[in-house]
């Protein structure tokens, strides 16, 4: 779980500006991103936990 939060604050902000860097600097913040924030950080924990799970499964699998 530390290792997908990890991800996700790095791989989440890093979309944030990417995406929405312009809109943030200038504080013309629209209603719009109270919503596209939080999914584009979930975007990113979903996927790093959805590999974990594969990973471990995988892992025992093998044994």
């Amino acid at each position: 779980m530390v290792r997908s939060l990890t991800v996700t604050a790095l791989i989440g902000t890093l979309l944030i500006a990417i995406n929405h860097g312009n809109v943030i600097v200038e504080g013309n913040v629209p209603d719009s991103l109270v919503w596209k924030v939080p999914l584009t950080y979930s975007v990113p924990y979903c996927v790093a936990t959805f590999g974990a799970i594969m990973n471990a499964r995988r892992q025992t699998v093998g044994e």
